[in-house]
């Protein structure tokens, strides 16, 4: 079979993965609900899937490059409903540790009041296998914890009106870092958020360099230098709570 055209799948948002270009994190996202379905975005007929487990999307996997990537390493079905929903009550944060993918990745908190736009992925149990171990859910000391959030913690929307009773999310067990007052930061993209966070802490650069690529050269494949750089943020005070913790 011949291999995809690199200028299509760049044009459908399937060209970069994240995982292979740390300074795309969080990747780039379809702009409306569609079918992933191996080099494909297909259009959805429908918003909901019994027989699937919903899971929202907070980082790269609302990137379909990702969850292809993901799915392909596997050897599982990269065929994946993704539908655009409004959520109410969270809000996308940065997560306190830093993945020896090479970047500092995405992680919900709560917001009562936040209203936002959010990939709602609906996977099989093999694909939710895939994303558990990719987040780390059955380690330990993996970053992430899979939450189940209900209607009454988080109301989910479909374009058609419809709420959802609830979906899963991955929450960091390390909690979130802060924008300086008290409050979650936002992550605004690997590149800003990076620069951000180096130019505010000379021990930061000292273990990662002075610039985002820098940063995500070090990082990248290197666990003991990314698990001393999650302690920094700890130990420098930049790490709240999510809120979110007690359900993960």
């Amino acid at each position: 079979m011949a291999e995809p055209d690199p200028r299509t799948l760049e044009a459908l948002g399937l060209a970069e993965a994240p995982r292979e270009h740390p300074l795309s994190y969080p990747g780039a996202r379809p702009e409306e609900s569609v079918l992933l379905d191996g080099d494909r975005l297909l259009p959805l007929t429908r918003g909901v899937y019994e027989d699937r487990v919903p899971v929202l999307a907070v980082g790269s996997n609302a990137c379909p490059a990702q969850l292809r990537h993901k799915m392909a390493r596997s050897g599982v079905s990269g065929t994946i409903p993704m539908v655009k929903t409004r959520v109410f009550g969270l809000g996308v944060g940065v997560s306190a540790h830093v993945s020896p993918m090479g970047y500092v990745s995405a992680s919900p908190f709560h917001a009562p009041g936040a209203v936002g736009e959010l990939f709602l992925t609906w996977l099989d149990a093999a694909q939710l296998a895939v994303v558990d171990a990719s987040e780390g859910v059955a380690v330990a000391e993996g970053a992430y914890g899979r939450a189940w959030l209900s209607a009454s913690e988080v109301r989910i929307v479909l374009d058609s009106g419809e709420l959802l009773p609830g979906a899963h999310v991955y929450v960091n067990r390390r909690g979130v870092l802060h924008n300086g007052s008290g409050t979650p930061r936002l992550h605004p993209g690997e590149r800003p958020l990076l620069a951000s966070l180096l130019a505010g802490s000379e021990r930061l650069r000292e273990l990662f360099g002075e610039t985002p690529e820098d940063f995500c050269a070090r990082a990248r494949g290197d666990a003991a230098l990314c698990a001393r750089g999650t302690r920094l943020f700890a130990s420098e005070g930049l790490t709240i709570a999510s809120g979110l913790e007690r359900y993960a």
